[in-house]
């Protein structure tokens, strides 16, 4: 048997990693800028990582919901903590796309409606709902094509006032990514994110933040939607969550009353994926690393804005995105094969960084110096 060939691969093979490092198997070191898709948060083989996930596996790696699992509220408390909501409620699940499919799913049970606001350039995952609600028809199979989604321009008032008006009564939610991840490292502007936040007030729809890339600290602040100084009524996050174990979960108002059996699921929230979540939420609070990726990221952001070349530098905190014009948009690979630099890209033309969130300043620095050599070579 094959694998189902669906990925287009860098032929490296990546045998051991530490912190913002990784080595494939001849030996070679490589500085990961893009810590696979915004997943590893606090650096490869953190030792309190490793530490709990072990204790934790000696105990106990796995049993279903259906019996009482301490840690599931210990890792809600935490999280109520670290990222102020302490009066919201914890679903957990495995992945981004099933945390907005749930999201998107108890709003509608919340106020019986249908339809969902979402907006170009959006990517909200690849199961039934999610994908549904992504702007890339390219990934949209037939079954999941559906009328009830109003796709809208990013950051566009007047657009998102309009679609109130004509179907107000029918809008169960908004979701929207407060920077969009594979669209571009587009940021929601505050006054469009507080425009949602009052429409769905008006008309009784609930505002998801979809925060799987741009949350858990990585903006500087916990979910990048607090830029606008706004309460979203869900919350869905992963990734960075866990480090590399899977784990999603949404962050839910205190106004939703949960019902048995409303949502379920037989994988999220086991033992393991707790134990790993809950070390990053540790590691994040101890080593003030919100403070760290809005200081080290705000640094990449100032210097990458001196490169007259590049068109663009978009993002906060350590999720940037470089706008290449098109006579240069081969300085990724450059990167990778001659500088030994793993990035990813939004768009052929865009690099995107999404570092682990204790990335230091000297890694920035050689970054930049890789980058702008590439730049003058050109």
């Amino acid at each position: 048997m094959n694998l189902f060939d669906v990925y287009p691969l860098n032929n490296i093979e990546i045998t051991k990693a530490r912190g913002s490092n990784v080595w494939d198997a001849d030996g070679t070191e490589y500085l990961d800028l893009y810590g696979g898709h915004a997943v590893i948060s606090i650096g490869h083989t953190h030792p309190h990582y490793v530490k709990r996930l072990t204790d934790q596996l000696n105990k106990v790696g796995f049993y279903s919901n259906s019996v009482k699992i301490p840690i599931q509220q210990q890792l809600a408390e935490k999280l109520g903590k670290v990222s102020g909501k302490t009066d919201y409620q914890l679903f957990l699940c495995n992945s981004g796309a099933e945390a907005n499919e749930n999201a998107l799913k108890l709003a509608s049970f919340y106020n019986g409606r249908s339809k969902v606001i979402a907006f170009k350039g959006a990517f909200h995952g690849r199961t039934s709902l999610a994908v549904s609600a992504t702007d890339n028809p390219k990934i949209i199979a037939p079954v999941n094509e559906t009328d009830n989604i109003i796709f809208l321009p990013h950051n566009d008032e007047q657009a998102l006032e309009k679609a109130f008006t004509d179907f107000g009564g029918e809008i169960s939610s908004v979701i929207i990514e407060g920077i969009q991840g594979v669209g571009g490292i587009k940021v929601a502007s505050e006054s469009f994110l507080q425009k949602i936040r009052s429409l769905c007030d008006q008309y009784n729809a609930v505002f998801i933040a979809d925060s799987v890339q741009c949350g858990y600290g990585r903006t500087g602040k916990f979910y990048s939607h607090d830029f606008a100084d706004v309460d979203a009524d869900i919350y869905s996050m992963a990734k960075g969550m866990g480090n590399g174990f899977p784990v999603g979960g949404i962050s839910i108002s205190p106004k939703f009353k949960p019902w048995h059996g409303m949502l379920g699921t037989t994988f999220g929230g086991n033992h393991l994926a707790c134990a790993a979540a809950l070390a990053v939420l540790e590691v994040m609070e101890q080593d003030n690393l919100m403070t760290n990726a809005e200081t080290v990221g705000n640094y990449l952001i100032s210097e990458l804005k001196k490169f007259e070349s590049i068109k663009e530098v978009r993002g906060r905190g350590l999720m940037i995105g470089i706008d290449l014009p098109e006579e240069l948009v081969s300085v990724k690979k450059d990167l990778l094969f001659k500088h030994k630099i793993f990035t990813g890209e939004a768009k052929p033309n865009v690099i995107r960084l999404l570092p682990a969130l204790n990335l230091t300043k000297s890694h920035a620095d050689h970054f930049l110096e890789a980058f702008r050599s590439l730049l003058l070579s050109c």
